[in-house]
């Protein structure tokens, strides 16, 4: 396997927090109101510099979504998740869509999110088991 091809981004940052590797900018932020375990998540309308994993069903709090997991191409880290399809049709704009965990990248001005102690014990995982 070779190196992977890395595309850099301009503007308002998101990267790994592990090797910085650019995964997204603020302007495809569709919503910031979305929770996991880690606590908050971002949907994002695109997201580079990423692989995907093998396709799922998930049971998630808006039910049931076909998912894979998406993972960071510079270390391998998993930083999401993309919504392949939405078996509910108040969901289906998800479809297309990535969920890039808060905790698991830095922000654009390198802030790292702490997690909260509620999302440690248990959280209500709007969008995820």
């Amino acid at each position: 396997m070779g190196r992977p091809f890395v595309i850099t981004l301009e503007g308002n940052i998101y990267r790994c927090k592990h090797c910085k590797t650019h995964l997204a900018v603020s302007d495809d932020i569709i919503s910031k109101s979305f929770l996991c375990k880690h606590g908050k998540a971002y949907l994002f309308d695109k997201v580079v510099n990423v692989t995907i994993g093998d396709k799922e069903e998930r049971m998630m709090m808006t039910g049931m979504h076909t998912v894979v997991d998406v993972f960071c191409v510079g270390c391998g880290s998993i930083v999401g998740w993309k919504y392949e399809a939405a078996h509910e049709k108040d969901q289906k704009y998800k479809e297309g869509k990535f969920i890039i965990e808060r905790f698991k990248v830095l922000g654009p001005d390198g802030s790292i999110y702490v997690i909260s102690q509620d999302a440690q014990l248990g959280g209500s995982d709007a969008d995820e088991v």
